[in-house]
């Protein structure tokens, strides 16, 4: 678990509109995948009596396949460190925002436990449980909204990894396209080595064979 960073897996456009821009979109979480996650939000928006409830999701870890496998797939997949506390001082400026880590639950446990209704929209099924989901949810009983904005400085973003399915000839350009956004040349941007590591492949190579004296030992 990572206390110093969030991560959000996305893809090129979306990254191109936060480093542009200067913004993260929460947004209405009907179109999920995971429509336990959706209904639960969808409860507690109506048991609260709210006109909106948007959301967006992180992860508090490091770098893993199951992240770009599942929200950034494909050579058009990034991942965006921020630094956490800048990100979420920035983020509490805005009326109506909490934020929390998610909790996977088994269903024997919901069997048993008696559950807030401000529980709801952290609460995720156990198989979920690799994600390690940090939330923001936004909420408001004055108006219906299909996205927000929240303002945000350039400098909580930390670096940007593209995917590890991107060529490498393709990604020295999109690097050079990113660093031409204003306030971005001197950002941190690395293609991913998760599915393909020289240095991993050496490790490898410089392993060696001791057959021989672990038989010479057991004599």
């Amino acid at each position: 678990m990572s206390t110093n960073y969030l991560r959000r897996y996305t893809d090129i456009p979306a990254l191109i509109s936060v480093l542009s821009e200067r913004k993260i979109t929460l947004l209405d979480p009907v179109s999920w995948d995971d429509k336990n996650d959706s209904r639960f939000l969808a409860l507690y928006k109506d048991k609260e009596k709210l006109q909106s409830v948007l959301a967006l999701c992180f992860t508090e870890t490091e770098e893993m396949y199951h992240h770009w496998r599942v929200f950034a797939n494909g050579s058009a997949g990034v991942c965006i460190r921020f630094d956490r506390s800048q990100l979420l001082k920035a983020v509490k400026k805005q009326d109506g925002v909490r934020t929390g880590t998610v909790k996977y639950l088994r269903m024997a446990e919901m069997r048993h436990r008696n559950h807030e209704t401000r529980e709801l929209p952290f609460l995720k099924r156990y198989a979920y449980q690799d994600e390690h989901e940090f939330r923001m949810l936004y909420e408001t009983s004055t108006g219906e909204l299909e996205h927000l904005d929240i303002a945000i400085p350039l400098s909580c973003i930390t670096r940007i990894t593209l995917s590890p399915w991107l060529p490498r000839d393709l990604s020295h350009n999109l690097k050079q396209v990113l660093r031409y956004i204003e306030g971005c040349s001197r950002l941190s941007i690395k293609r991913s080595t998760l599915i393909k590591s020289e240095e991993w492949h050496n490790y490898g190579k410089s392993a060696t064979h001791k057959t021989h004296s672990v038989r010479s030992a057991l004599k």
